[in-house]
């Protein structure tokens, strides 16, 4: 009999753990390269046109992380002693460390969502752009699309160009934090460069869905993107050649859009199993990406002894809070994993209902 330690292991943590396949390898090896700090690299420079032309923005600037690209973009966006919005569960206030206080000297105020989903009213209601001497005053507002602690949900572009449209005459520029922008896309089947029309800088990220080992991509203005440069530096991220590491995000763009889909499949097959055994932890018509969301608040188990016991069966989640997981698909999973996965973790379901 084969025990759960001979098995390979399902790692649903996070799109984050990808290996680069054989064919990203190549590229990898490939590449031409030169430096960086220079603006010698002809494979960086190409990536960074390549996803500015995509978006339709002015420039792009190459980075290691997601984080650097959004804290690069709000050190363009928002002086020292001013004000950047967003909303409660964003990756920006609640996963970046207080970068934003630390390196650009701002404060960051939230509003109220339901699972990270834009209400361009809400956002309007805190903003306090142009507030004289007694208040701070709102210079940005940031988006999040699709939502990692939302669950993976997609934003609405009627809304956002609500919001644009609200924010503008006030002078309020717009930051899109797009990590997993290539899953709202397949999601949504937008054009990149109608959703771009309402940000004045945007973040996208190659390491998530795309599975590229590093690297994410800050777009906006010449302007912008020639002092974001600098800052970059300034910050410890100037890379010489790095152009093996571009060379994984030309190819993830070549190949990996179209694979998403099939994460956002995947992901379903996991809900439903889940909902199956325990309708209130989990929603599968919310599932609209490669995120499910378990919420264990009426169950007799918490986050930590779920992740435990589902790791003791070779399934890897991740605790989010005291008492919600997340499960993520991405390209290394085949269907016979995730239904493994599914198995298990509904199991650990109906075990918790009866405990």
């Amino acid at each position: 009999m084969t025990t759960a330690s001979q098995l390979p292991i399902v790692d649903l943590r996070s799109d984050t753990v990808t290996r680069p396949s054989k064919g990203m390898l190549a590229a990898i090896s490939a590449a031409k390269v030169g430096d960086d700090v220079y603006g010698d690299d002809p494979t960086v420079n190409s990536l960074e046109e390549r996803v500015a032309e995509m978006f339709g923005m002015e420039a792009g600037l190459f980075a290691a992380t997601g984080s650097l690209t959004n804290q690069l973009a709000i050190k363009m966006l928002v002086k020292p002693g001013e004000e950047l919005i967003c909303d409660e569960f964003s990756h920006i206030a609640r996963a970046e460390l207080g970068a934003a206080a630390v390196f650009s000297g701002i404060t960051t105020r939230t509003w109220q969502s339901e699972n990270g989903i834009l209400k361009a009213a809400n956002a309007m209601r805190i903003a306090r752009p142009n507030s004289g001497v007694h208040l701070v005053s709102t210079t940005a507002i940031a988006i999040e699309n699709s939502h990692n602690f939302g669950g993976g949900t997609v934003q609405s572009m009627a809304e956002i160009a609500e919001l644009r449209k609200a924010s503008a005459s006030s002078g309020m520029f717009m930051h899109l934090d797009g990590a997993r922008i290539w899953n709202a896309h397949v999601a949504q089947g937008f054009a990149f460069k109608e959703l771009s029309q309402y940000f004045d800088t945007i973040s996208v990220c190659l390491s998530k869905g795309l599975g590229a080992p590093i690297g994410s991509v800050m777009l906006g203005s010449k302007v912008n993107v020639a002092s974001a440069r600098v800052w970059r530096k300034r910050y410890g991220g100037g890379m010489r050649q790095v152009g093996i590491i571009a060379a994984a995000g030309h190819y993830a763009l070549d190949n990996n859009i179209p694979l998403l889909k099939e994460d956002h499949r995947r992901a379903q097959i996991l809900a439903k199993a889940c909902a199956k055994v325990a309708p209130n932890a989990v929603d599968p018509s919310k599932v609209v990406t490669n995120i499910v969301g378990i919420e264990l608040g009426s169950l007799n188990i918490d986050s930590a002894t779920f992740v435990q016991a589902a790791k003791d069966e070779g399934v890897w989640v991740g605790a989010i809070g005291p008492k919600y997981v997340r499960l993520v698909t991405h390209l290394d999973l085949t269907d016979e994993l995730v239904e493994r996965a599914a198995a298990v973790l509904a199991d650990l379901l109906q075990k918790a209902l009866v405990a």
